[in-house]
This record gives C-alpha cells, sequence and structure tokens, in this order.
C-alpha cells in the first residue's frame, strides 16, 4: 500500500467502521490499534466487533488495498483520533488516550495536515491537543488545520448512519472548519454544520445528556408506577397520546459508552449548573440497583412459596438490543449484582449476540427460559419476542417484553 491519505487512530466500534468507509471512497487509510490482535483481525479482510455490513466493507477495502492496520502511525495528510475516552476517580473524564494518540503522530506532522478529533472529550479538549502539539512542534504553529467532529450513530446501523446523518464541524479557527468540512464531504451525504471546536464538543455531550434526562424520566415513571401498581408500559402508551408528549421507554437502566459516560463530562466540569444532568444519571444508575433488588425480592418469595430455591433465568447482557455491545451495561451489572447475592440457586445467563464471555457461562435462550422458575428479562432482543409465556412461570420485566409479545 502506497502511503495513505488518512491514518485513523482507535479500530473500536467508531474507528473501524469510519475507516472502512473512508477506504469505500477509494481513499487509502492506515488503521492503528494498540491490540495486535485486532490489527491482524483486520489485516486478514475480518472484524472483531459486531456490525450490520462491516465485515462486507472491511474485507472489500482490505482486498483493494485501500485499508490496512498496524500498532503504528505512518505519516499522512490526515489524522483521526477516534480513541477511548474513561474514567478515572469520581467520574471524571480521562483524555490520556486522546493525548497518548496525539504525542504518537506529533513527529509525523508537518505544514497543512489536518487532526481531528472524534472521541467524546469535556470542552477545551481540542484546544489543549493544539497547545501541546505547537509546544512540541512550535515550528508548525499555525500551519496545521485542527478541528472536533463527533459521531453520532446507532449501534446496529453505524454503516448507514455514518453516511447519511448530518454531523457537527468546529475548527479552532475558521480555516480548520473549513479545511475538515471539504474533507468529511467526501463521503457523507448528512448536512455538515459549521461551528467551532468548544461548541462542536459541547453538542456531543449536550446530545447524550439529553437522552439521558429522557431516559430518567421514563425510568422514574416505572418506580413510581410499580409503588402506585399501574402498568407503566399501558401508561407512558395513553400519555405519549397527546400530541406534544413523547415519554421514551424505561428500562434496566441506561449503557453504551456514550448516554451512560457522557453526562458526566459536563458534570464533573460545571457542577454546581448541571443539577438535572446530575440527578438523571442517578436516577438511572439507581433502576440497575432496583432491579437487582426486584431479583432478590422474587427470589425469597419463591423460595418461601415453594419450599426451594428457584431456578433464575436472566435474559440479556448487551447494554441495548439486538448488539453484542456489552459497554456500561445497566444488564451486566444486575446480573453481577444477582449473582453475588446467589445462595446455591441455579442461574442461567442469556446473551444471544454473543459467543462467550469471559466471566459469565452463557446457556441458550429457548434452554434457559424452559429451565428456569424465574424469568427476568433485561434486554429486549428480538429472540425473547418469540417466547411463548407460561403462567408457571415468575416474570419479571424491565424491558418491555411482555408488551412485545401482546
Amino acid at each position: 500500500m502506497r502511503n495513505p491519505e488518512v491514518v485513523m487512530i482507535g479500530l473500536g466500534y467508531i474507528g473501524l467502521p469510519t475507516a472502512a468507509l473512508i477506504a469505500q471512497n477509494k481513499t487509502q487509510v492506515h488503521g492503528v490499534d494498540i491490540n495486535p490482535k485486532v490489527v491482524s483481525t483486520i489485516n486478514a479482510g475480518q472484524i472483531h466487533i459486531i456490525e450490520p455490513d462491516l465485515d462486507k466493507a472491511v474485507a472489500t477495502a482490505v482486498k483493494e488495498g485501500f485499508l490496512r492496520a498496524s500498532t503504528t502511525p505512518v505519516e499522512a495528510n490526515t489524522y483521526l483520533i477516534v480513541v477511548p475516552t474513561p474514567f478515572k476517580g469520581k467520574n471524571e473524564p480521562d483524555i490520556s488516550f486522546v493525548e497518548s494518540a496525539t504525542k504518537a503522530i506529533i513527529p509525523l506532522l508537518k505544514p497543512n495536515d489536518l487532526y481531528i478529533i472524534e472521541s467524546t472529550s469535556p470542552v477545551g479538549t481540542t484546544e489543549k491537543m493544539m497547545n501541546l502539539i505547537y509546544s512540541e512542534r512550535p515550528e508548525l504553529d499555525q500551519k496545521l488545520y485542527m478541528a472536533y467532529c463527533p459521531e453520532r450513530v446507532l449501534p446496529g446501523n453505524v454503516m448507514y448512519e455514518l453516511v447519511h446523518n448530518d454531523r457537527v464541524i468546529g475548527g479552532v479557527n475558521n480555516e480548520s472548519t473549513e479545511r475538515a468540512i471539504d474533507f468529511y464531504a467526501q463521503f457523507i451525504k448528512g448536512d455538515l454544520h459549521r461551528t467551532n471546536a468548544r461548541t462542536a464538543e459541547m453538542c456531543k455531550l449536550v446530545e447524550n445528556s439529553s437522552r439521558d434526562v429522557q431516559i430518567a424520566f421514563a425510568n422514574e415513571l416505572s418506580l413510581i408506577c410499580d409503588k402506585a401498581d399501574i402498568n407503566v408500559w399501558d401508561l407512558i402508551n395513553l400519555a405519549n397520546k397527546h400530541p406534544r408528549v413523547n415519554i421514551l421507554q424505561p428500562g434496566c437502566g441506561v449503557g453504551g459508552h456514550c448516554i451512560a459516560v457522557d453526562p458526566y463530562f459536563i458534570v464533573s466540569d460545571y457542577p454546581m449548573e448541571s443539577q438535572i444532568i446530575g440527578k438523571a444519571r442517578e436516577v438511572n444508575n439507581y433502576k440497575s440497583f432496583w432491579c437487582a433488588e426486584k431479583v432478590q425480592t422474587a427470589k425469597l418469595e419463591f423460595e418461601l412459596k415453594n419450599g426451594r430455591k428457584p431456578s433464575i433465568a436472566l435474559m440479556g447482557l448487551a447494554f441495548k438490543p439486538n448488539i453484542d455491545d456489552l459497554r456500561e451495561s445497566p444488564a451486566k451489572y444486575i446480573a453481577q449484582k444477582v449473582l453475588q447475592n446467589a445462595n446455591n440457586e441455579e442461574y442461567y445467563i442469556v446473551e444471544p449476540n454473543i459467543d462467550s464471555h469471559k466471566v459469565f457461562k452463557l446457556t441458550d435462550y429457548k434452554e434457559a427460559y424452559n429451565k428456569a422458575d424465574i424469568i427476568v428479562f433485561l434486554v429486549a432482543h428480538n429472540e425473547f419476542t418469540a417466547l411463548k409465556l407460561s403462567n408457571d412461570k415468575v416474570i419479571l420485566d424491565f424491558c418491555g417484553i411482555i408488551q412485545k409479545i401482546k
């Protein structure tokens, strides 16, 4: 492969699909990941994550020579940073991966190169990386284009949404914004909205915080309805008949690397001002704890009524339906919490979208349903909607499966 046009640092759930999309545009892409197994998998034309249509895109890009992976970056004209931004301490964002990725390419940078961060980041991160670059390469000061452009895709539909969703693009100056716009316009059909880097960074955080707050309202309703002996699913359905009401569906919490995480970026930097955002995080975290307690109560009630310990099926581990992504999953937390309180009961852990798990022994969903006394629906996977519910089972439905079966 000749010298690449684009270096993509980070080949995970967003980085790899983006790299494949750019490569489909007949653009040379050099992907970088610190995991040698990921690198070798991609270079073999295969993928290490589940995402519809991604396998074909990667296989074609590798076969045609437009995509190659490595553990180290090389010289290019455009550098995209798509690495994790986890937490440290008390929900404080950790941008060390962004910083490490940036340091890795600093020796390679040359005048007129384009540097873009896509990783979810605290406000001001792009400017911090700009200062870092110029402190180590002062001769490049004001000679690079730097911008922030967050992704906004839905797992399970990433390849489509990468192309068709609008993007918000903010540079450290107007020239950087325009250069980044020109880059994304090559392979994105959605509208490209101009702004500055700080606004673009906050926009990503606000989008997911908004979702988190809305989900928290639905989850809070589910807690209230449980005490009031009201079917929350019927209630929300009726309330949504109002032309200006659109309540989301409750669940067993909130997961994923975006909605369950991004609000903390705001709360960490603006703790006094983000009262609703912070409280929403508390509500959604509490919902997972509440679900685990409900399982514990159902277990004890079954034992008192039947004189024996129940067998329990925990249905779903992913953070949302029909994907294999377990990051920040409330269902996984509930399973861990329930198993910590196990007292010789038999448990069946179900996740139809993965073949194995390093902690949980997985069971086929039909087998688990048939063998268990208590069925705990944690994730509304399509497979579960095909089950025929039986009156001899204790059903705990935390994700609306019963409504889907109806």
